[in-house]
């Protein structure tokens, strides 16, 4: 029997406040919608586990704060993503005009090896609100907006009706999945560094 590789997976989600991020993650990690709005205090993270092409990977989703003064707080947890999610509001202008400003910011702080090459996807969320009548970035808009940026995959999402949220995360592990895999060519003798504590042996120093 075939023994399974497991592969886990730092996922950043990024956007203005009270795009949706929370709600689509909890969307796809526990099906479940709150009507309450409550903002996200610097970071927090949730896992989900699934299988692409006979692989179990782990899904490591990092939800980080969208308001200004929290934005600094992201740097660190910046580092190491194997991916990006950038979600705006299709029913407010302003979270759409910020979109280069949060892939920008991205990639200037978790300096990946080749930015052109690095997996990002763009949601438009809240597609079901007012039957869609209220909304003011049209799909063309958006689609235009991540072919500019080297051809993002783009979908339309509802964290409330449930609308593309499995599909969307699917279509970025396997985009992280792919891109690993090249980077995998180049790190493979490369050898695990020692954590200091393990070098210096047991014992506490206090």
């Amino acid at each position: 029997m075939s023994v399974r590789r497991r592969t886990l997976l730092k996922v950043i989600v990024l956007g203005d406040s009270g795009v949706g991020k929370t709600s689509l993650m909890n969307q796809y990690v526990n099906k479940k919608f709150s009507q309450q709005y409550k903002a996200t205090i610097g970071a927090d993270f949730v896992t989900k586990e699934l299988v692409i092409e006979d692989r179990l990977v782990t899904l490591q989703i990092w939800d980080t704060a969208g308001q200004e003064r929290f934005r600094s707080l992201g740097v660190a947890f910046y580092r190491g993503a194997d991916c990006c999610i950038l979600v705006y509001d299709v029913n407010v202008l302003k979270s759409f005009d910020t979109l280069d400003t949060w892939h920008d910011d991205f990639l200037k702080q978790a300096s990946p090896p080749d930015p052109k090459t690095f997996p990002f996807i763009l949601l438009g969320n809240k597609v079901d609100i007012d039957g869609g009548n209220s909304r003011v970035v049209s799909e063309k808009k958006a689609k235009d907006w991540c072919s500019s940026k080297g051809g993002i995959p783009y979908f339309e999402t509802s964290a409330k009706e449930d609308i593309n949220v499995d599909a969307a995360f699917l279509r970025i592990a396997q985009l992280a999945l792919a891109n690993q895999r090249d980077q995998d060519i180049y790190f493979q003798t490369i050898p695990e560094p020692v954590p200091e504590t393990e070098q210096r042996g047991g014992g506490c120093a206090c």
